[in-house]
């Protein structure tokens, strides 16, 4: 199984999105700037906001692209009010 989540930080007021098999330990990464000269090096206060199972790694990347393309936060938020918004995507696919 994979993962599309969504996390935020207050401090830096941003969203980020990505995919992952291990939401938990990704959010933990991101916190401890696991990955170097990253979006997420900003802040040190991730918390998720949403995880979303899919059925493939292609699934969930597919999904973190479509998000990311939208550069809408308001987009993000509705994601987060109501995830089937996400499967409606992968219906339309």
């Amino acid at each position: 199984m994979h993962f599309l989540y969504i996390i935020y930080s207050k401090q830096s007021n941003r969203f980020y999105i990505g995919e992952t098999q291990n939401v938990q330990k990704r959010v933990l990464m991101h916190n401890q700037h696991t990955f170097k000269n990253a979006f997420t090096t900003s802040a040190k206060d991730w918390q998720l906001e949403l995880s979303f199972e899919c059925e493939s790694k292609e699934e969930a990347f597919c999904l973190e692209r479509f998000i990311k393309r939208m550069k809408s936060r308001v987009f993000i938020e509705k994601i987060i009010r109501n995830p089937s918004v996400l499967k409606e995507i992968l219906n339309k696919k």
